[in-house]
Order: C-alpha cells, then sequence, then structure tokens
C-alpha cells in the first residue's frame, strides 16, 4: 500500500494464471465436440484460455507409445490439473504423479480399474465420471426399444452432467 495526498494506492496483485493439463490418446479430431463442450463450459465459468487458463493439451494421435511420456511432459510442466479423456489416458497421468489432480473424462469402473478405492470415498488424485455399467446400477442391459429409448436419454442427460460435472470440479481445483 502506497499513501501520497490523502489518496491511498493499492497495488493490484497478480491474478494466477491456471494451467491445465489436457491428456488424451487419440487425435483433437477425434473429441473435437467433447474438446468444444469443455472449453465453452470454462468460459461459462469465466475461464479464458489466453486471459486466464493456458490449456496444454498433449494427444498421442493413437499412437499408444506416446502416452508415457505424455503424461511425464504434463508433470514436468507443473500443470495445476489433468484432465484426461480415457482411461488409457487416467491411467498413465496416475502414474506420472500422485500430487497434481486428475480428472477422468470416464471410465466404466473406477475401482476395478483402480483408479479409485472405492465410489463413495475415491481418495488418492484421481476424480471423475463413470459410466453406469448393469454391475454398479443393479440393472441389466435390456434389448427393449423403450428401454434402448431411455438409455440414449440417459446418455444425453449424462453427456451434459459430464460437462457440467467436469466445469464445477474445475473450479473447485483452480
Amino acid at each position: 500500500t502506497f499513501a501520497t495526498c490523502g489518496a491511498v494506492a493499492q497495488a493490484q496483485q497478480p491474478t494466477k494464471v491456471a494451467r491445465i493439463g489436457f491428456l488424451a490418446a487419440v487425435s483433437p479430431s477425434a473429441i473435437a465436440a467433447r474438446t468444444e463442450a469443455f472449453r465453452q463450459g470454462l468460459r461459462e465459468l469465466e475461464y479464458v484460455e489466453g486471459k486466464n487458463i493456458v490449456i496444454e493439451r498433449r494427444y498421442a494421435e493413437g499412437k499408444p507409445e506416446r502416452m508415457r511420456e505424455l503424461a511425464a511432459e504434463l508433470v514436468r510442466l507443473k500443470v495445476d490439473v489433468i484432465v484426461t479423456a480415457g482411461p488409457a489416458s487416467t491411467r498413465l497421468a496416475k502414474e506420472a504423479t500422485v500430487t497434481i489432480p486428475i480428472v477422468m473424462s470416464f471410465d466404466d469402473d473406477p475401482v476395478g480399474s483402480g483408479f479409485a478405492a472405492s465410489l463413495a470415498r475415491p481418495g488418492a488424485n484421481v476424480t471423475g465420471l463413470s459410466t453406469l455399467t448393469p454391475e454398479i446400477s443393479g440393472r441389466a442391459p435390456s434389448s427393449t426399444l423403450s428401454e434402448n429409448r431411455l438409455q440414449t436419454s440417459r446418455q444425453r442427460t449424462a453427456s451434459r452432467r459430464y460437462t457440467r460435472f467436469q466445469n464445477m470440479w474445475m473450479r473447485a481445483v483452480l
């Protein structure tokens, strides 16, 4: 604080620019719609690329042998959070760090995959979404048309919830 002539001037604190790591096994074009939905959700939370966030994107372009190095690179960059675009990405991000929070896009069975201790208390540094499976939901798949329509509607709802969930989690982390 600096005072002169009865006026008080406050030095502006620099705004932290959050660094988000994004790790995917596929090419950018394969998940373009999901990536844009994620960016839109961040904008709705007033996180704007180049203004108050930087997204470090790493794509393996369908070459699994590149994934381990890409995950390690995000850790070396000291990103604030790693968002993964699938189970393969999540596994390698989890192997690369125990301190950086990881938000997984989806996994059929995060407990069975070793990403979470339990659904109620995941533990560790991984959180995110799990798709419903018969084992979790307690229902067997149905082949009737009405059930399939209901499942499609649930998938659309889950997709919207996915974006909202990831964005809420990102707000808490950043």
